[in-house]
């Protein structure tokens, strides 16, 4: 048999892999690939029953939100505990400014928290969703990634800036390539 349509059926079966969706790739991969750099993780809060915000929402008022449940602040925890367990001991960590993503990212237990409005949610104002995805566009592609970096933001957020759509408490892991864009390597998720 010739050898060329071997190569050529080789060839067409590694791209078909290469081709698989971000959430189909090996869950030690996605976890190697966090701890060698150059990738950063988008957390979607953990859960928070509802959608949106209720009327009167003040950011600085979390009696106004839409807050974690006892199983959304045990899901945090859990979260914490994966990292952890996959050799991830400490994280630089920013969070929306949202009280739900704010308690999130302190139970992952992580490291020090920093507020990140450029992740804040866009949900209610969508106007403001092609201005904050570029801002932080910006902002990553200026961070130091040999360290962990998670940011704890919503759904609307990082379905806008990387293509996917998680669940509560979901992670999606990116990475940034030489050209400073961020490519989906995979989600795990949580529940």
């Amino acid at each position: 048999m010739n050898k060329r349509p071997k190569i050529l059926l080789l060839l067409v079966i590694s791209l078909l892999l290469a081709a698989l969706p971000a959430s189909a790739a090996d869950e030690n991969d996605i976890w190697l690939a966090l701890r060698s750099g150059e990738h950063v993780v988008l957390l979607r809060h953990a859960l928070a029953p509802g959608t949106g915000d209720p009327a009167g929402f003040k950011v600085d008022d979390c009696s106004t939100q839409r807050n974690l449940s006892e199983t959304g602040r045990e899901q945090a925890r859990r979260i914490g505990a994966l990292f952890r367990n996959n050799g991830i001991d400490a994280a630089r960590v920013y969070s929306s400014q949202w009280c739900r993503c704010l308690e999130t990212a302190r139970l992952l237990e992580l490291g020090p928290v920093t507020e990140q409005p450029i992740i804040n949610s866009f949900f209610r104002a969508f106007h403001r969703e092609a201005e904050q995805t570029r801002q932080l566009g910006e902002w990553l592609a200026q961070q130091e990634l040999s360290q962990p970096l998670v940011l704890v933001s919503h759904q609307v957020n990082i379905t806008a800036f990387s293509g996917v759509y998680p669940s509560s408490g979901e992670l999606v892991v990116l990475r940034r390539g030489v050209d400073g864009q961020f490519t989906a390597v995979g989600t795990l998720e949580t529940d």
